[in-house]
């Protein structure tokens, strides 16, 4: 079998242009961008530390962003050297944190915030 690679697809609403938030909260790259006539994006592939994630406008397939569906239903969950440096880049981006960082007794250090457009990501690190 080919090389199988996991890439998550962030439905976000439409008529965006601007979407900094990810650069700013995780430092992600861009890597290739497909604008719609008006500008506004309609794909845009993210890199961060090497895994791809896809930004993608709402149509009409189901897929809708969280924000009008009113919930999110899934969490992007990212390793980092460091949960609280993160967690505090992002809230300075705009992002809300729902679960302060904390060491659990499983092993990782775990915080939970919630994006600009309302996509749930976990911060977490191995302790």
């Amino acid at each position: 079998m080919a090389n199988q690679v996991f890439a998550p697809m962030l439905i976000i609403p439409n008529g965006l242009k601007d979407v900094s938030f990810y650069t700013e909260a995780f430092g992600a790259k861009e890597v290739r961008r497909f604008s719609n006539d008006d500008g506004s994006i309609h794909v845009l592939e993210l890199s961060l530390n090497g895994a791809i994630f896809h930004l993608h406008e709402q149509w009409e397939t189901g897929l809708v962003s969280p924000a009008r569906a009113g919930a999110s239903t899934v969490s992007v969950n990212i390793f980092v050297d460091d949960v609280d440096a993160v967690v505090a880049q992002a809230v300075a981006a705009g992002a809300k944190v729902t679960s302060p960082a904390q060491n659990f007794d499983y092993g990782y250090r775990q915080a939970d915030i919630v994006d600009v457009y309302g996509h749930c990501w976990q911060i977490q690190k191995e302790i």
